[in-house]
């Protein structure tokens, strides 16, 4: 379609602040060209709806900003941080609301509805406080490196309209004795006084056990004075601890958050949504995105969002001379060989092996006419292939 890329924009620029009305009239343009034969403009605006879906399922409908946080001072770019007194360092840095990005990260339907209800708490303050309740104030996010748990953090604070202070582990943590609780005192005090939301990441640092033989005395004394400043935390904010190694933690310390939330790795689904969010605007037929998803098993969001990534960069270098996807997973293999599930990875080296694991894969059901796309090679070349290879296998049997 003429003029598509336009259209496209248009759509996604609309759909970050969607209404019924206006998803409507996107799907139907979505199922009209889908219809039309132009497959690649439907899946990218099936993307673009997907996106939006997934932001609804965790935007509560009935936030309201102004009522989300009563009291305290309000954070400027003027404000002066908090630093160590040895070494004048900042313990924290402070970003605002409008350097956050807008886009919702995506999680499995699950994930998002926790988030949800998370978020809905600070939208019936009256309600709660009618009832002589408090909304949650502290969040524990874990899970692998990669899963978004940074990028949901930052999200979540930009959905309560609240600046986020990040505290800077590098700077609390002292080599001058009692200098680190100090630190970590100091920076509790100063985000006590702010509506704001406060992000330790890298928890784990801060939060290790007291009980591990390995550890000084001085790391029971920061532990201590954690758990003593996360109890005295002011309900003006939200304070979000993150950790790639929830094993590290002090049992103490897991029960001074009154949310844990897991992030898992997502599985083929959601696998296949974030390859269509990650591709755009490039256009990519639907054969790869689900190639994508099924070479990705087990691994994170960052490391598929790596793999699309280099898909694009030899799509902008190539243009539209012939290219091959599968020696464009070959050297993506190469160079990032933890990043692809192993066993897939081998099945690289021979087509026919790929195309038999492809074909019986259930969960992305790869018709014969997307794997003819995968390998450059017409639908009825790959009935033979498959054929061939049934034959083999039921002599062989």
């Amino acid at each position: 379609m003429q003029h598509f890329a336009l259209i496209q924009s248009l759509c996604r620029v609309a759909m970050s602040n969607p209404n019924p009305a206006l998803t409507k009239q996107v799907e139907r343009l979505r199922n009209a060209m889908q219809e039309a034969g132009e497959s690649k403009e439907a899946a990218a605006l099936s993307a673009i709806l997907t996106s939006a879906e997934r932001a609804e399922d965790m935007t509560p409908s009935k936030l309201t900003r102004s009522l989300v946080m009563t009291g305290g001072e309000t954070l400027t770019r003027n404000t002066v941080i908090p630093v160590d007194r040895e070494t004048s360092t900042p313990l924290a840095q402070v970003i605002f609301q409008q350097q956050i990005p807008e886009g919702a990260p995506i999680f499995s339907r699950d994930v998002s509805g926790a988030i949800k209800s998370l978020l809905e708490e600070w939208s019936h303050l009256e309600a709660f406080d009618a009832a002589g309740i408090k909304p949650s104030k502290t969040c524990l996010i874990y899970g692998a490196p990669g899963t978004g748990k940074t990028r949901l953090a930052m999200w979540m604070a930009k959905q309560l309209d609240l600046p986020v202070v990040v505290a800077r582990l590098d700077s609390l943590v002292s080599s001058f004795l009692g200098t680190s609780s100090r630190n970590i005192g100091t920076l509790f005090n100063f985000v006590n006084r702010f509506r704001c939301v406060l992000l330790l990441d890298e928890f784990d640092a801060l939060a290790k056990l007291r009980d591990d033989p390995q550890e000084v005395g001085e790391i029971k004394r920061i532990v201590n004075a954690l758990l003593q400043n996360l109890d005295t935390r002011e309900p003006l904010g939200f304070t979000i601890g993150i950790t790639n190694h929830p094993q590290l933690l002090d049992p103490a310390v897991w029960r001074r958050f009154e949310v844990q939330l897991q992030i898992p790795n997502p599985d083929t689904q959601l696998r296949l949504d974030m390859a269509r969010l990650f591709m755009m605007p490039t256009e990519a037929p639907e054969s790869h995105l689900k190639l994508f998803a099924w070479f990705t098993e087990g691994a994170t969001g960052a490391e598929l969002e790596a793999v699309v990534r280099s898909y694009k960069k030899l799509r902008a270098v190539r243009g539209d001379k012939p290219y091959e996807l599968l020696d464009l997973f070959r050297q993506f293999a190469t160079l990032n060989s933890g990043r692809l599930n192993a066993e897939r990875r081998h099945l690289l080296q021979d087509p026919a092996d790929l195309l038999e694991a492809l074909h019986r894969d259930t969960e992305l059901s790869f018709s014969q006419a997307e794997l003819g796309e995968i390998i450059n090679k017409d639908k009825s070349t790959i009935s033979r292939m498959l054929n061939s290879r049934n034959k083999s296998a039921r002599s062989h049997g």
